[in-house]
């Protein structure tokens, strides 16, 4: 069972009645909702069970010269890669090219080639970089409550 069940049960006769425009709308605003709620969530570090991520290895290489400048995921996260999609049926939050190789690497825990040139394989640690947290729940029905009142 999903946790989006019983919003669905609760919204879906409201929604039915809307027309295909409307509908899109809507999933145009929860979409673009709940991919700046996700993206926050990754400039954070955090699982969408509010867990913090598993931090990065240390390497001592890195620290002499030219070390680590920038967060985990932080061009990611942002609009160029990480992509909404509405229609009348759905709202889709996604990421679009080669990072959502990188992606499905992070999230799932799978193992991977550090670079092209060496065939060093790494396992990486599962970082769920996508999800539906109990806030963005009570944010999809804040956001259906309000456009269902205009």
């Amino acid at each position: 069972m999903s946790e989006l069940d019983p919003l669905e049960a609760y919204c879906s006769a409201l929604l039915a009645n809307l027309q295909p425009s409307a509908r899109r709308q809507l999933a145009r605003e929860i979409g673009t909702g709940l991919r700046a709620s996700n993206a926050k969530r990754i400039a954070a570090q955090r699982n969408p069970d509010g867990s913090p991520y598993e931090p990065r290895k240390s390497q001592t290489l890195r620290r002499k010269k030219g070390g680590i400048r920038r967060g985990m995921f932080a061009k990611m996260r942002t609009s160029r890669y990480l992509k909404m999609q509405a229609s009348s049926e759905s709202a889709v939050i996604k990421f679009a090219g080669e990072v959502e190789r990188i992606a499905e690497v992070h999230h799932y825990g799978l193992r991977d080639k550090v670079n092209r040139r060496r065939s060093l394989e790494v396992q990486y640690p599962e970082r769920k970089l996508i999800g539906i947290p109990a806030g963005d729940i009570s944010l999809v029905e804040d956001l259906v409550i309000e456009h269902l009142s205009r």
